[in-house]
Protein backbone atom coordinates (compact mmCIF):
# COMPACT_ATOMS: atom_id res chain seq x y z
CA UNK A 1 0.00 0.00 0.00
CA UNK A 2 0.71 3.23 -0.66
CA UNK A 3 2.48 5.38 2.04
CA UNK A 4 1.29 8.78 1.49
CA UNK A 5 -2.37 6.80 0.59
CA UNK A 6 -2.19 5.83 3.80
CA UNK A 7 -1.04 9.03 5.29
CA UNK A 8 -3.87 10.90 3.59
CA UNK A 9 -6.56 7.95 5.03
CA UNK A 10 -5.26 8.96 8.80
CA UNK A 11 -5.92 12.30 8.13
CA UNK A 12 -9.53 11.08 7.41
CA UNK A 13 -9.39 9.32 10.83
CA UNK A 14 -8.44 12.24 12.67
CA UNK A 15 -10.72 15.42 10.90
CA UNK A 16 -13.45 13.35 10.00
CA UNK A 17 -13.72 15.18 6.79
CA UNK A 18 -12.24 15.04 3.37
CA UNK A 19 -12.00 18.35 3.32
CA UNK A 20 -9.88 19.03 6.07
CA UNK A 21 -7.96 15.74 5.66
CA UNK A 22 -6.85 17.57 1.77
CA UNK A 23 -5.97 20.42 3.37
CA UNK A 24 -3.83 18.62 6.15
CA UNK A 25 -2.13 16.69 3.39
CA UNK A 26 -1.34 19.70 0.85
CA UNK A 27 -4.04 17.86 -1.50
CA UNK A 28 -7.10 18.73 -3.10
CA UNK A 29 -10.10 16.80 -2.42
CA UNK A 30 -10.69 14.71 -5.52
CA UNK A 31 -6.97 13.72 -5.16
CA UNK A 32 -7.79 12.37 -1.60
CA UNK A 33 -10.82 10.71 -2.62
CA UNK A 34 -8.99 8.84 -5.59
CA UNK A 35 -6.47 8.03 -3.39
CA UNK A 36 -9.48 6.31 -1.04
CA UNK A 37 -10.72 4.80 -4.15
CA UNK A 38 -7.66 3.27 -5.00
CA UNK A 39 -7.51 2.05 -1.48
CA UNK A 40 -10.62 0.14 -1.53
CA UNK A 41 -9.79 -1.46 -4.92
CA UNK A 42 -6.49 -3.02 -3.78
CA UNK A 43 -8.02 -4.33 -0.57
CA UNK A 44 -11.14 -5.23 -2.15
CA UNK A 45 -13.30 -3.81 0.89
CA UNK A 46 -15.34 -1.46 1.55
CA UNK A 47 -13.51 1.17 3.97
CA UNK A 48 -15.98 4.16 4.11
CA UNK A 49 -19.78 4.16 4.58
CA UNK A 50 -22.78 7.17 4.86
CA UNK A 51 -24.64 7.57 7.85
CA UNK A 52 -26.49 11.03 7.01
CA UNK A 53 -24.63 13.70 5.53
CA UNK A 54 -21.36 12.51 7.19
CA UNK A 55 -18.86 9.55 6.37
CA UNK A 56 -17.60 6.60 8.67
CA UNK A 57 -15.78 3.96 8.65
CA UNK A 58 -16.73 0.77 8.41
CA UNK A 59 -15.26 -2.14 10.42
CA UNK A 60 -13.06 -3.08 7.61
CA UNK A 61 -11.72 0.55 7.82
CA UNK A 62 -11.51 0.30 11.32
CA UNK A 63 -9.28 -2.28 11.06
CA UNK A 64 -6.76 -0.68 8.00
CA UNK A 65 -6.67 2.28 10.85
CA UNK A 66 -4.95 -0.02 13.27
CA UNK A 67 -2.45 -1.21 10.79
CA UNK A 68 -1.80 2.14 8.95
CA UNK A 69 -0.67 4.38 12.08
CA UNK A 70 2.37 1.12 12.70
CA UNK A 71 2.93 1.15 9.13
CA UNK A 72 3.23 5.06 8.70
CA UNK A 73 5.13 4.85 12.27
CA UNK A 74 7.45 2.26 11.21
CA UNK A 75 7.96 3.95 7.75
CA UNK A 76 8.82 7.48 9.46
CA UNK A 77 11.03 5.68 11.99
CA UNK A 78 12.73 4.01 9.21
CA UNK A 79 13.93 7.38 7.32
CA UNK A 80 14.33 9.12 10.28
CA UNK A 81 17.09 6.06 11.07
CA UNK A 82 18.43 6.77 7.74
CA UNK A 83 18.38 10.37 7.88
CA UNK A 84 20.77 10.23 11.30
CA UNK A 85 23.55 8.35 9.88
CA UNK A 86 26.57 11.48 9.51
CA UNK A 87 27.94 9.77 6.40
CA UNK A 88 25.52 9.97 3.58
CA UNK A 89 25.46 11.27 0.15
CA UNK A 90 25.25 14.99 -0.38
CA UNK A 91 21.81 16.53 -2.39
CA UNK A 92 23.25 17.52 -5.50
CA UNK A 93 20.78 20.83 -6.31
CA UNK A 94 20.61 22.97 -9.38
CA UNK A 95 19.44 26.53 -9.28
CA UNK A 96 19.90 29.33 -11.73
CA UNK A 97 22.17 32.26 -10.93
CA UNK A 98 20.09 34.88 -10.91
CA UNK A 99 18.07 33.38 -7.94
CA UNK A 100 21.38 32.30 -6.07
CA UNK A 101 21.72 35.25 -3.56
CA UNK A 102 17.38 35.66 -3.29
CA UNK A 103 15.81 32.68 -3.33
CA UNK A 104 18.15 30.10 -2.81
CA UNK A 105 18.93 30.38 0.73
CA UNK A 106 15.31 29.96 1.54
CA UNK A 107 15.41 26.70 -0.08
CA UNK A 108 18.52 25.64 1.55
CA UNK A 109 17.19 26.22 5.02
CA UNK A 110 13.85 24.36 4.32
CA UNK A 111 15.80 21.40 2.87
CA UNK A 112 17.74 21.25 5.86
CA UNK A 113 15.12 21.63 8.12
CA UNK A 114 12.91 19.20 6.73
CA UNK A 115 16.26 16.79 5.99
CA UNK A 116 18.53 17.53 8.82
CA UNK A 117 22.10 18.30 8.27
CA UNK A 118 22.28 17.32 4.78
CA UNK A 119 25.24 18.88 3.07
CA UNK A 120 24.08 20.65 -0.32
CA UNK A 121 26.41 20.78 -3.16
CA UNK A 122 24.79 23.95 -6.01
CA UNK A 123 25.06 23.94 -9.26
CA UNK A 124 24.58 27.34 -10.50
CA UNK A 125 23.00 27.64 -14.53
CA UNK A 126 20.30 28.29 -16.56
CA UNK A 127 17.67 25.97 -16.45
CA UNK A 128 17.71 24.64 -19.80
CA UNK A 129 21.45 23.05 -18.50
CA UNK A 130 19.71 22.19 -15.66
CA UNK A 131 16.99 19.62 -17.17
CA UNK A 132 19.90 18.71 -19.12
CA UNK A 133 22.01 17.80 -16.20
CA UNK A 134 19.19 16.24 -14.38
CA UNK A 135 17.98 14.28 -17.06
CA UNK A 136 21.45 12.59 -16.91
CA UNK A 137 21.58 12.09 -13.53
CA UNK A 138 24.39 14.17 -12.48
CA UNK A 139 22.27 16.60 -10.18
CA UNK A 140 19.41 15.18 -7.87
CA UNK A 141 16.81 18.31 -8.33
CA UNK A 142 16.70 21.92 -9.62
CA UNK A 143 15.15 25.14 -9.13
CA UNK A 144 13.71 25.83 -12.33
CA UNK A 145 12.30 28.89 -14.51
CA UNK A 146 9.16 27.21 -15.72
CA UNK A 147 6.12 28.62 -18.01
CA UNK A 148 2.80 29.93 -16.10
CA UNK A 149 0.74 26.98 -15.92
CA UNK A 150 2.79 24.34 -16.30
CA UNK A 151 2.80 20.92 -14.61
CA UNK A 152 6.41 20.62 -14.43
CA UNK A 153 8.31 19.37 -11.13
CA UNK A 154 6.50 21.30 -7.56
CA UNK A 155 5.58 24.82 -7.59
CA UNK A 156 6.93 27.00 -5.46
CA UNK A 157 6.13 31.04 -6.56
CA UNK A 158 4.85 32.75 -9.47
CA UNK A 159 7.38 35.70 -10.53
CA UNK A 160 7.32 38.59 -12.92
CA UNK A 161 9.90 39.96 -15.33
CA UNK A 162 11.23 43.63 -14.85
CA UNK A 163 13.20 46.08 -15.75
CA UNK A 164 15.83 47.47 -12.98
CA UNK A 165 18.25 50.10 -12.50
CA UNK A 166 20.45 51.96 -10.01
CA UNK A 167 18.70 55.25 -8.12
CA UNK A 168 22.07 56.72 -8.80
CA UNK A 169 21.81 57.32 -12.64
CA UNK A 170 18.79 58.27 -14.76
CA UNK A 171 19.72 56.45 -18.13
CA UNK A 172 16.06 56.32 -19.52
CA UNK A 173 17.20 59.19 -21.72
CA UNK A 174 20.09 57.99 -23.34
CA UNK A 175 20.49 56.84 -27.02
CA UNK A 176 20.96 54.49 -27.89
CA UNK A 177 18.95 52.95 -24.54
CA UNK A 178 22.17 51.02 -22.20
CA UNK A 179 20.55 47.81 -21.66
CA UNK A 180 22.54 44.69 -19.62
CA UNK A 181 21.00 41.12 -20.34
CA UNK A 182 20.95 37.44 -19.64
CA UNK A 183 22.43 35.22 -22.10
CA UNK A 184 19.94 34.36 -25.51
CA UNK A 185 18.89 31.32 -23.18
CA UNK A 186 17.20 33.70 -20.43
CA UNK A 187 12.90 34.08 -21.24
CA UNK A 188 13.64 37.58 -20.44
CA UNK A 189 16.33 38.29 -22.93
CA UNK A 190 14.41 38.07 -26.15
CA UNK A 191 11.46 39.66 -24.78
CA UNK A 192 13.30 42.61 -23.96
CA UNK A 193 14.64 42.98 -27.51
CA UNK A 194 11.48 42.23 -29.44
CA UNK A 195 9.68 44.76 -26.78
CA UNK A 196 12.55 47.87 -27.68
CA UNK A 197 12.32 47.06 -31.21
CA UNK A 198 8.72 46.91 -31.78
CA UNK A 199 8.55 49.85 -29.81
CA UNK A 200 11.48 51.36 -32.25
CA UNK A 201 13.84 52.61 -29.07
CA UNK A 202 17.46 52.88 -29.93
CA UNK A 203 19.28 50.66 -27.71
CA UNK A 204 23.05 49.45 -27.15
CA UNK A 205 23.77 45.72 -25.45
CA UNK A 206 26.23 46.43 -23.17
CA UNK A 207 26.79 42.94 -21.94
CA UNK A 208 25.31 39.54 -22.07
CA UNK A 209 26.29 37.63 -19.41
CA UNK A 210 24.74 34.09 -17.68
CA UNK A 211 25.95 35.63 -14.44
CA UNK A 212 23.58 37.81 -12.16
CA UNK A 213 26.30 39.31 -9.91
CA UNK A 214 28.10 40.86 -13.38
CA UNK A 215 25.12 42.19 -14.81
CA UNK A 216 23.61 43.87 -11.35
CA UNK A 217 27.39 44.97 -11.04
CA UNK A 218 27.06 46.87 -14.36
CA UNK A 219 23.51 48.14 -13.42
CA UNK A 220 25.02 49.36 -10.14
CA UNK A 221 28.34 51.24 -11.52
CA UNK A 222 25.33 52.89 -14.37
CA UNK A 223 26.74 51.49 -16.94
CA UNK A 224 23.29 50.43 -18.53
CA UNK A 225 19.50 49.14 -17.18
CA UNK A 226 18.87 45.69 -16.61
CA UNK A 227 16.04 42.71 -17.39
CA UNK A 228 15.66 40.19 -14.31
CA UNK A 229 13.37 38.57 -12.11
CA UNK A 230 11.49 40.43 -9.75
CA UNK A 231 12.81 38.44 -6.58
CA UNK A 232 16.80 38.19 -8.28
CA UNK A 233 16.80 42.17 -7.59
CA UNK A 234 19.16 43.07 -4.84
CA UNK A 235 18.25 45.82 -2.19
CA UNK A 236 20.39 48.50 -3.35
CA UNK A 237 18.98 48.85 -6.99
CA UNK A 238 14.89 49.37 -7.98
CA UNK A 239 12.74 48.48 -10.31
CA UNK A 240 11.86 51.24 -13.26
CA UNK A 241 8.02 50.74 -13.57
CA UNK A 242 7.57 53.51 -16.71
CA UNK A 243 4.93 53.02 -18.97
CA UNK A 244 6.58 52.66 -22.44
CA UNK A 245 9.36 50.13 -21.43
CA UNK A 246 8.42 46.90 -22.88
CA UNK A 247 6.58 44.32 -20.48
CA UNK A 248 8.56 41.71 -19.65
CA UNK A 249 6.94 37.87 -19.12
CA UNK A 250 5.49 36.40 -16.12
CA UNK A 251 7.18 32.74 -14.77
CA UNK A 252 6.82 30.72 -12.64
CA UNK A 253 9.36 29.23 -10.29
CA UNK A 254 9.17 24.62 -10.09
CA UNK A 255 11.11 22.87 -7.35
CA UNK A 256 11.88 19.53 -10.02
CA UNK A 257 13.41 16.27 -9.19
CA UNK A 258 15.40 14.18 -11.18
CA UNK A 259 14.87 10.53 -12.22
CA UNK A 260 17.67 9.69 -10.21
CA UNK A 261 16.86 11.71 -7.15
CA UNK A 262 18.40 11.48 -3.78
CA UNK A 263 16.94 9.07 -1.73
CA UNK A 264 16.07 11.49 1.76
CA UNK A 265 14.40 13.62 -0.71
CA UNK A 266 10.80 12.13 -0.94
CA UNK A 267 7.65 13.36 -2.05
CA UNK A 268 6.30 14.08 1.05
CA UNK A 269 9.20 16.24 1.59
CA UNK A 270 8.81 18.05 -1.89
CA UNK A 271 5.42 18.98 -0.93
CA UNK A 272 6.34 20.29 2.45
CA UNK A 273 9.45 22.36 1.66
CA UNK A 274 7.18 23.84 -1.27
CA UNK A 275 4.40 24.89 0.92
CA UNK A 276 6.65 26.47 3.65
CA UNK A 277 8.45 28.02 0.60
CA UNK A 278 5.02 29.74 -1.16
CA UNK A 279 4.20 30.97 2.12
CA UNK A 280 7.65 32.40 3.63
CA UNK A 281 7.96 34.46 -0.09
CA UNK A 282 4.45 35.74 -0.17
CA UNK A 283 5.10 37.38 3.16
CA UNK A 284 7.87 38.58 2.49
CA UNK A 285 7.39 40.40 -0.68
CA UNK A 286 4.07 42.10 0.96
CA UNK A 287 7.10 43.75 3.07
CA UNK A 288 9.02 45.05 -0.50
CA UNK A 289 9.73 48.42 -0.80
CA UNK A 290 7.79 50.79 -3.77
CA UNK A 291 9.61 50.65 -7.60
CA UNK A 292 11.30 53.88 -8.70
CA UNK A 293 9.36 56.27 -11.25
CA UNK A 294 11.65 58.64 -13.59
CA UNK A 295 9.66 61.12 -15.37
CA UNK A 296 11.03 60.70 -19.02
CA UNK A 297 9.10 60.24 -22.11
CA UNK A 298 10.24 57.51 -24.74
CA UNK A 299 12.50 58.66 -27.10
CA UNK A 300 11.85 56.60 -30.77
CA UNK A 301 14.68 56.23 -33.20
CA UNK A 302 14.60 58.20 -36.31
Amino acid sequence: MDIDALRSFLAFVETGSFTRAAKQTFRTQSAISMQMKKLEQELDQTLFLREGRQLVLTHDGQTLASYARRLVSLHDEAVSSLRSQTNRQPLLLGCPDDYAETLLPHLITLLRQQLGPIQIQVTCAASVRLRQLMDKGDIHAAMLTRHPGSDEGHFLMHDQGIWYTSPDFDLLARRPLPVALFQTDCKFHAAALDGLTKEEISFEMVTCSSSATAQRGVVRAGLAIGAMARSSLSPDLVELTDAWLPPLPNVEIALVLSPNAHSLLTSQDVRQICQSFESEITQSTRRQRPPLHFMKTAIKCE
